[in-house]
C-alpha cells in the first residue's frame, strides 16, 4: 500500500513539474534554459566534494536537454517566424529588445548542444583529475554560450556568443589538453577565429549605422545595395569559414583536435563547427543573398578544396585524431557545397548532414578517448585485432563508421543525398568532384576499421583490455540511437521542423535565379 502510495506520488509530482516547466518555457525561454546553468555555478563553486560537483554538473546539463525536450513537444511547425521569444534587455542605449527565440532552423541546433552537454561531462567523469570543478564550470559556460549563439534573434548578441565560446574552449585545451604541443593548438585555435572575426564587428557596426537595430528581423526587412552586400557577405564569410572550417583557414583544427580531451574535441566537432554553417544559414543567407549567389563560384572552389585534400590527407594521417579530424574538413566544406547549392534539397541536407556529423563525429572521438585512457597513446600502429578483446567496443566502432561513409540507414546517407542532389542540380562538375568524398570516405574509413577492429593481437597487454564500462556504453548508446533515428526516419526532422523554416526562407528571402543572373551581370 505504502509503494503504491509512492509511486503514485512520483508520477503526480512529475506530472505537475512537466507542466510548470512547459508553461515556463512559453513565458520565459531563458529563464528555463539559461538560469539553470547560472545556478550551477553557484552550486559548483560552493561545494567542496569533488564528486558533488560532477553530479550537480551532470544533472543541470540533463535539466536543460529535457527543456529542450520539451519545447519540442510544444513546438508548432506551421509558424515560420521566432517562437518562445523572451525579452531581455541587454543593450539598453540601443533599445534591445526581444533577443532569444527559437525557430526551424535553430531548434536542432539548440537540441544537439544540449544533448552532447551531458555526454561529454560523463565521458570525462574518470579520465579528468586536476582542476575537476573548474572543468565542469567551464563546460557549463560552453553550454550557456553556445546556446545563446543558436538561441538570438539579434545580430551583436550572436556575435558576442559566438566570440565568447572561444574563451573556455581555449582554457580547455591549454589546460586539460593530452599533450606538449596544447598551448600552441590553444594558441592557433584561438587566433585563427579571433582574426577573421573583427571583420565580422565591424559589418555588424555597420549594419547598425545602415537600420538602426542589429535585430535579425529588423535587418531582413531592410535591402542592402549590391556593394553593401558585397562587402558585408565579405566580412562575415571571414569570421564564419574559419569556424566550418574551410580551405585554407582549416590549419588549427587537426591541432585543436590532437591536444584537446575527449570531452573537448566532442563539443569541438559536435557544435563549434556548427556555428559556421549555422551563421551562413542564417545571416548571409538570407541577408546577403545576391552576393551569396555572385561569390558561390569563389566558395565552391574552396569547398571542393577541403572536402578533396581534407580526404586525401586523413588517409595518410597515422594519428586516431588526426584522421577523424581531417574527416571533420572533409563533411564540412560538403555541407558548405551544401548551402550553396541554393535548392531546398541542398539546404535541408546542408542542416541534417550538420546534425548527423554532430552524432557520427563525437562518436569516434568518443571511441578514440576509451582506447586512449586505456594505452595512453593514439598511433594507429599499437592497434590491432581489437574484435577479440573489445566484442561491443567493435560493434559500436563498425556502426559509426559505416556512419561516416554515409551506409543507407545511417544518419549521413540522408544528409550527403540531399546534398549532392542540390549540388548536381546547381553544377555538375561540382557534383561529381563533391561525390569523391564518399569514396575517399571510404577508403580511409574502411582502412581504419580493418587496421584496429580486424588481425592480430599486436601487443600482449592488450589481452588484458576490458571491454566498454557502464559509464563508457551509456555515453555511446545515444549516439548510435540518433544516427539511426535520424538515418530510418528523417521526415521528422525535415518536413516536421526544419523543412518548413527552410522553405519559407528560400522563397522568401533567397532570390528569383533569372533576376539575379540579371543583376550578376551588371555586379560591382
Amino acid at each position: 500500500m505504502v509503494v503504491m502510495m509512492f509511486f503514485r506520488f512520483l508520477i503526480l509530482f512529475f506530472t505537475v513539474l512537466i507542466k510548470v516547466l512547459t508553461l515556463m518555457l512559453f513565458t520565459n525561454l531563458y529563464f528555463c534554459l539559461l538560469l539553470p546553468i547560472i545556478l550551477g555555478f553557484v552550486m559548483i563553486n560552493s561545494i567542496v566534494k569533488v564528486n558533488n560537483s560532477k553530479r550537480i554538473g551532470l544533472l543541470i546539463s540533463f535539466f536543460v536537454f529535457l527543456c529542450c525536450l520539451l519545447l519540442w513537444n510544444n513546438f508548432s511547425n506551421k509558424m515560420y517566424t521566432y517562437q518562445f521569444v523572451s525579452i531581455l534587455y541587454w543593450v539598453p542605449f540601443v533599445n534591445k529588445l526581444e533577443v532569444l527565440g527559437v525557430d526551424g532552423l535553430s531548434f536542432f541546433f539548440v537540441l544537439l548542444t544540449a544533448f552532447l552537454i551531458p555526454i561529454c561531462l560523463l565521458a570525462s567523469w574518470s579520465s579528468v583529475k586536476k582542476e575537476v570543478k573548474s572543468y565542469i564550470m567551464y563546460f557549463l559556460f560552453l553550454d550557456l554560450l553556445l546556446l545563446l549563439v543558436f538561441l538570438s534573434t539579434d545580430v551583436l548578441l550572436f556575435y558576442v556568443s559566438f566570440e565568447g565560446v572561444l574563451i573556455p574552449m581555449y582554457i580547455l585545451i591549454g589546460v586539460w589538453g593530452s599533450r606538449e604541443r596544447k598551448i600552441r593548438a590553444g594558441y592557433l585555435f584561438f587566433f585563427y577565429t579571433l582574426l577573421g572575426s573583427i571583420f565580422m564587428l565591424l559589418g555588424i557596426i555597420y549594419i547598425y549605422v545602415r537600420t538602426g537595430s542589429t535585430s535579425f528581423e529588423v535587418i531582413n526587412c531592410y535591402e542592402f545595395s549590391l556593394e553593401e552586400q558585397a562587402w558585408l557577405w565579405l566580412s562575415f564569410f571571414l569570421s564564419l569559414a574559419s569556424k566550418i572550417p574551410m580551405f585554407p583557414f582549416h590549419v588549427w583544427l587537426p591541432e585543436a583536435h590532437v591536444e584537446a580531451p575527449t570531452a573537448g574535441s566532442v563539443l569541438l566537432a559536435g557544435v563549434l563547427l556548427k556555428l559556421g554553417s549555422y551563421g551562413f544559414l542564417r545571416y548571409s543567407l538570407i541577408l546577403f543573398s545576391i552576393a551569396c549567389y555572385y561569390f558561390s563560384s569563389v566558395v565552391y572552389v574552396l569547398a571542393l578544396l577541403g572536402v578533396v585534400l581534407g580526404s586525401l590527407t586523413a588517409i595518410r594521417q597515422t594519428d586516431l585524431k588526426r584522421i577523424i579530424a581531417y574527416s571533420s574538413v572533409a563533411h564540412m566544406n560538403l555541407v558548405m557545397l551544401g548551402i550553396f547549392s541554393f535548392g531546398i534539397a541542398g539546404t535541408e541536407g546542408s542542416i541534417l548532414q550538420s546534425l548527423s556529423h554532430g552524432f557520427v563525429a563525437s562518436g569516434l572521438f568518443l571511441l578514440i578517448g576509451v582506447l586512449y585512457d586505456r594505452t595512453h597513446s593514439r598511433e594507429v600502429y599499437y592497434y590491432s585485432g581489437l574484435s577479440a578483446i573489445m566484442p561491443v567496443f567493435s560493434l559500436f566502432f563498425l556502426v559509426f563508421t559505416m556512419a561516416n561513409i554515409a551506409i543507407p540507414g545511417t544518419s549521413s546517407f540522408v544528409g550527403e543525398f540531399l546534398i549532392l542532389v542540390g549540388i548536381f542540380s546547381f553544377s555538375t562538375t561540382a557534383g561529381f568532384i563533391g561525390s569523391s568524398s564518399m569514396v575517399l570516405g571510404g577508403v580511409y574509413s574502411l582502412w581504419l576499421l580493418n587496421r584496429i577492429i580486424y588481425g592480430n593481437i599486436k601487443i600482449e597487454y592488450m589481452l588484458h583490455f576490458n571491454d566498454f564500462n557502464i559509464r563508457e556504453f551509456f555515453s555511446l548508446f545515444p549516439l548510435i540511437i540518433g544516427v539511426l533515428i535520424i538515418g530510418f526516419y528523417p521526415e521528422v526532422f525535415l518536413k516536421d521542423i526544419s523543412g518548413i523554416s527552410v522553405y519559407y526562407n528560400m522563397q522568401m528571402n533567397i532570390f528569383l535565379t533569372d533576376a539575379i543572373m540579371c543583376v550578376k551581370n551588371n555586379f560591382l
